[in-house]
């Protein structure tokens, strides 16, 4: 395990784990929550995520995004890191509905990633893997090739299991084992 690893999985522990009863967006109830916003919005998650997810990257990938807001900080970090470290791998959003008006588009950021680009979709926190797939779809639709899927937090309900069925290997930063000590 790299330090950036080890303190990424302590900043973790301090700011995004909460113990009691909890409704996840999957509708199950869950006596351990994960608000990894709260990580990946702080200045040294931030960077931290930034270096791990672009040491995991895929040969080939120039883009790193998923649906909005999880994978917000995610990927615009990874993208800002990405410059300074001369390796360009451009951010892009996805949106959960069209926009209304304009070109009505789910992804944002297509100007930097022509059709058929190499790109990884990321997240926050993963439990059952849905938000993932739908982003998957939603880049596909948009014309850019899915090759990873990663996430900060697997929370280890089923995600793994369901990307897999999908073709994809989820790529985890920590796991709920990591964060409970358990591995």
């Amino acid at each position: 395990m790299s330090d950036a690893h080890t303190e990424l999985l302590a900043l973790l522990r301090e700011k995004s784990v909460k113990y009691g009863t909890f409704t996840l967006a999957s509708g199950k109830t869950s006596d351990f929550y994960v608000d990894a916003r709260q990580t990946t919005l702080h200045a040294r998650g931030s960077a931290l995520v930034a270096q791990l997810v672009l040491e995991r990257l895929a040969d080939g990938v120039v883009g790193v995004g998923g649906l909005t807001m999880g994978a917000d900080p995610v990927a615009s970090s990874a993208a800002a890191l990405s410059g300074h470290l001369g390796r360009p791998v451009h951010g892009f959003l996805i949106r959960k509905e069209p926009k209304g008006h304009g070109v009505g588009a789910y992804v944002v950021g297509l100007g930097n990633l022509p059709e058929g680009s190499k790109v990884c979709i990321v997240e926050d926190t993963t439990t059952t893997g849905g938000s993932l797939l739908k982003a998957v779809d939603r880049a596909r639709e948009a014309g850019l090739d899915v090759v990873q899927t990663l996430t900060v937090v697997d929370r280890q309900e089923g995600a793994s299991e369901r990307l897999a069925e999908h073709g994809f290997t989820l790529e985890a930063l920590a796991t709920r084992a990591q964060l409970e000590g358990k591995a």
